[in-house]
């Protein structure tokens, strides 16, 4: 009687589990005031963290309640710094204090640094990831947990140390490409060197440039579109005006773009007239209201997580359907969801 009950509690178990609902590819743009970071959920559970905000409290505290309070994680699978500078690598250090982080990686550190990266975040996230951080190049992947029932995942490198795929080492950041081809001064910070990032999942394709910025943007598209168009658009260097080139966005014909832009930094005017001048864009998502321009230079505020300078840094969910055919885009604290359908 008793091995006959403990089979149908096993059996019971085993059709519960195979006839659940198949879980969504989740990605949240948190709100770090005008800082970067992103989390990556999959349908199997594996988690993936790029960048995590400023060396402070409030976003070491507002990525654990995302990771740990919305998508029920035990702790950070992968994580991803694109570049040095501390609105992108400051809250790594917070965060892995108080919630497990397991591999690290970057675009690796100079042996000399330049005068726009901080030494002590540097020593700080060293000492974090004890030394075993993966230097990513262009061209590189990282693999997730796969399942047959599911459309593939893979996560390609781009763009890094001012290369993108298939560039030899040593090849100039300005490279004269395009009829229309404008460069800007050479870029010698660390935006520059920021790694660009691929995520596809069956149809679904995602693009986070970190914050690369005008010169390295063009190479991606020209001579060859190392990407081709995509459905979500993480607006780079939170919609500064010295990134977005337009070629680029033009070439990722994104059906939404997100800016994970602060009050008063980011989702300048220049950008914002960028997304809105290509056709294939359907909606601009941002974390804040930009409140150093006027309504004009903003998406419509259903579009907006945090309205207010003063906040509790609402963020925005992205879940592709386990079919990766279609998406929804969600404000949850205003109850706003929309639905949009891979290109």
């Amino acid at each position: 009687m008793r091995k006959s009950l403990f089979l149908l509690v096993i059996l019971a178990f085993v059709f519960s589990k195979s006839n659940g609902a198949p879980r969504t590819l989740d990605i949240y743009f948190i709100d770090v005031e005008g800082g970067a970071s992103t989390l990556i959920v999959t349908p199997l559970g594996e988690s993936m963290l790029i960048d995590s905000g400023f060396p402070q409290e409030r976003d070491a505290q507002r990525i654990l309640h995302v990771a740990k309070d919305v998508a029920g994680l035990s702790q950070i699978d992968h994580y991803i710094t694109t570049h040095w500078h501390q609105d992108h690598v400051g809250g790594i250090t917070l965060l892995a204090k108080i919630f497990p982080v397991k591999n690290f990686y970057d675009h690796g550190i100079a042996s000399v640094l330049s005068s726009d990266i901080n030494q002590q975040l540097i020593d700080a996230y060293r000492r974090v990831s004890q030394g075993k951080a993966i230097a990513l190049s262009a061209g590189d992947q990282i693999k997730f947990l796969t399942d047959r029932s599911l459309p593939r995942i893979t996560f390609r490198i781009v763009a890094a140390n001012a290369l993108v795929a298939g560039e030899e080492a040593g090849s100039p950041q300005i490279k004269p490409c395009g009829a229309d081809f404008k460069p800007i001064e050479e870029d010698k910070t660390d935006n520059a060197n920021s790694l660009g990032m691929l995520l596809t999942f069956g149809a679904f394709r995602f693009f986070n440039g970190g914050d690369l910025t005008w010169n390295v943007e063009n190479k991606l598209v020209c001579p060859k579109d190392l990407m081709g168009p995509v459905d979500l658009f993480q607006v780079d260097h939170h919609g500064a005006a010295n990134s977005n080139n337009p070629a680029l966005v033009r070439s990722l014909k994104p059906r939404v773009a997100v800016i994970d832009n602060g009050p008063r930094k980011g989702g300048e005017a220049k950008t914002y007239a960028t997304l809105t001048s290509v056709r294939e864009i359907e909606a601009v998502y941002q974390l804040h209201k930009n409140l150093a321009t006027t309504w004009n230079d903003n998406t419509a505020s259903t579009y907006i997580a945090n309205d207010d300078e003063k906040c509790q840094g609402d963020f925005i969910k992205v879940a592709v359907h386990p079919n990766g055919r279609s998406y929804r885009v969600e404000i949850p604290s205003k109850k706003i969801v929309t639905t949009y359908q891979v290109r």
